[in-house]
């Protein structure tokens, strides 16, 4: 069912648009020549229930699907184990089945939680998984689970991200930052911020290589340039966000995480190195200081 030189377009069919990376991607996607985008959420398209993923795929019939669902609350994960491993894991083993035996390729979002953080350095695709709690090892069911029922599967680990919807650590900072005049973040978390339509960009980069034949699947790890820490995001989101409000914070305290406790512990280091996408698909990483500002003038209304 891959598109084929006598097709007009490739239908993409995205699961979990109304998600950060699946609204952004399905943004991206609607303004693609060449690409249709079919954009379904969970109402529409729960990947819990495997009747309603076959009725979805047979009724639009897709080239491609992009698996953005997920269960991605990695605290909650903790409290809910049954509702994380029931979309992170299980879900995806149901549509990746699906996509087999409709002969559709697939797409998979997972995280950087599939590591333990021990590698200052960072992370490549072949370093050896590690989860630290429910939300991890979810994620990395749900890989395994794509891997071992769908061959002509991509799965892309991405970390630290962020939007002007939902429920993200730049949100949440400028909304602690409007009511409280001392703020603290870790200065001993590494990764890299990385914003949802970044992650579109590159999923569509993927896929338009994808509609000309080159099907080299795998996993590949995709993150936005700069490493930094929890404080230096903060830092730098209040930084920006000063352009055009006057915040309540006054003063931004540095502490470390084990002063910091959360119900789920996280990866020191997030850091995922990205040279096989660059390599493969010729993708480059896109600073994400530069991601920030433009999310940031969308939240102020300026763009």
């Amino acid at each position: 069912m891959v598109a084929s030189a006598y097709t007009t377009s490739a239908r993409v069919l995205v699961s979990g648009a109304d998600g950060q990376i699946g609204h952004a991607l399905a943004e991206l996607l609607s303004r693609q020549p060449g690409l249709e985008c079919v954009a379904l959420g969970r109402r529409k398209f729960d990947v819990t229930k495997p009747a309603q993923i076959r009725q979805q795929l047979e009724r639009h019939l897709p080239d491609y699907v992009v698996n953005c669902a997920g269960f991605n609350r990695v605290d909650d994960a903790e409290r809910r184990p049954d509702q994380a491993l029931a979309v992170n894991s299980v879900g995806a083993a149901n549509l990746a089945e699906a996509c087999a035996q409709l002969s559709i390729p697939l797409l998979h979002l997972s995280s950087d939680f599939v590591f333990d953080g021990h590698y200052a350095s960072g992370y490549s695709e072949e370093d050896p998984v590690s989860p630290l709690g429910v939300f991890g090892r979810s994620k990395w069911e749900g890989e395994e689970a794509v891997r071992r029922l769908q061959p002509q599967h991509l799965i892309l680990r991405v970390s630290w991200v962020f939007s002007a919807r939902g429920d993200n650590f730049l949100l949440r900072t400028l909304e602690q930052a409007r009511h409280e005049t001392i703020i603290e973040a870790v200065d001993d978390r590494r990764g890299c911020p990385t914003s949802a339509e970044d992650v579109a960009r590159v999923i569509v980069a993927i896929l338009r290589q994808l509609t000309c034949g080159i099907e080299v699947w795998g996993t590949y790890h995709y993150g936005g340039a700069e490493i930094t820490s929890r404080y230096g995001f903060c830092e730098a989101i209040l930084a920006a966000a000063r352009q055009y409000e006057a915040l309540a914070v006054q003063e931004l305290r540095a502490v470390s995480a084990v002063d910091f406790p959360t119900a789920a512990q996280r990866p020191a280091s997030s850091v995922l190195k990205c040279r096989k996408l660059l390599s493969t698909f010729g993708i480059r990483q896109r600073p994400w200081r530069g991601e920030l500002q433009r999310v940031i003038r969308e939240l102020y209304g300026v763009i």
